[in-house]
């Protein structure tokens, strides 16, 4: 069956929906997935039903498949996660998340932005989800606005401490301590770029709402993640292959499929994720109204190539 998802009056390109994956992955080929985490492979708590075999099922193809998150967390620790949700890591190439990326620009300075940027950071972190760890960044976190070389986020919890401790602080708390940080014009690296995910069904805020917010102030950001390129182009680099042979599958248009559609590969949605409820889902694995889905699309200007009730064979 297909659609149209119309973008400009001489532009309408076509996705094609599949109730599941098996066809896809059998006739299409892509040498390499690029995997979301939140919202196509588990919720957080748990994992979706037939997740985990229908990763099996897609090594059987031969697929190379690579985890990119906007988590903020390091590479090790996503891997470890899934591991403990059930997940077998060897079915992956490696993990590519935000947090990762982050840590290694900020360590390694190679890169003329980074390199400029001070070692005085303000850092918004977690607190209830445990706080990301610094160690090995010569970062300098301080609490003082008026001696801050950038802000930090990699949570939406707490303040961290020059002590390594955290104070746990409401949203507003920190979006007041933005908005004095954007009188000085600091600059902001966000470590995990999503404005929302999935928790248990349920949406909780994100990072990527402060750098948002942050941007209206007039602040500068630096987006370590989806939808910037970056990461789709460090998922290829890991395995060796061309935009053409690849494919992201996810759950978020503005983060995942606009990612994929700047890095010029090709992409599958899954309706069942954050955005189920603008879909009118009340169900996992219901399949979406096409015209809901066409409305949405146009709605992020992020057009998927396949549309799929959720990560199932």
């Amino acid at each position: 069956m297909m659609a149209k998802c119309s973008v400009a009056p001489s532009v309408e390109p076509m996705f094609q929906t599949f109730n599941g994956l098996q066809h896809l992955a059998e006739t299409r080929r892509f040498k390499a997935w690029f995997l979301d985490q939140f919202g196509v492979l588990h919720d957080g708590k748990q994992p979706y039903p037939g997740a985990i075999s229908t990763l099996e099922k897609l090594a059987t193809t031969g697929a190379k498949m690579v985890i990119i998150s906007n988590s903020s967390r390091r590479a090790s620790t996503t891997i470890e996660k899934l591991k403990n949700l059930g997940f077998d890591p060897s079915l992956f190439v490696g993990a590519i998340t935000s947090g990762e990326l982050t840590h290694q620009y900020l360590q390694r300075r190679d890169n003329a932005w980074f390199a400029a940027l001070g070692r005085s950071c303000i850092h918004m972190t977690w607190s209830d989800r445990g706080a990301i760890s610094l160690e090995g960044l010569g970062l300098q976190v301080i609490e003082n606005v008026e001696e801050a070389d950038f802000i930090l986020a990699h949570g939406t919890e707490a303040l961290g401490l020059p002590s390594g401790l955290v104070r746990p602080m409401s949203l507003d708390g920190l979006e007041k301590i933005l908005e004095h940080c954007a009188t000085k014009k600091i600059p902001m690296v966000v470590a995990n770029p999503d404005f929302v995910t999935v928790e248990a069904r349920a949406l909780s805020i994100m990072p990527g709402t402060l750098a948002a917010k942050y941007e209206k102030l007039g602040g500068e950001v630096k987006w370590m993640g989806k939808p910037d390129k970056i990461i789709y182009e460090s998922a290829m680099a890991m395995v060796g292959v061309e935009a053409s042979d690849s494919i992201a599958v996810g759950d978020s248009l503005h983060h995942d499929i606009k990612g994929a559609n700047a890095a010029g590969i090709q992409s599958a949605f899954t309706t069942g994720g954050i955005h189920a409820t603008e879909l009118g889902l009340d169900s996992f694995g219901q399949v979406a109204d096409i015209s809901s889905v066409k409305a949405l699309a146009a709605k992020y200007d992020a057009f998927p190539t396949y549309v799929l009730p959720a990560f199932a064979w």
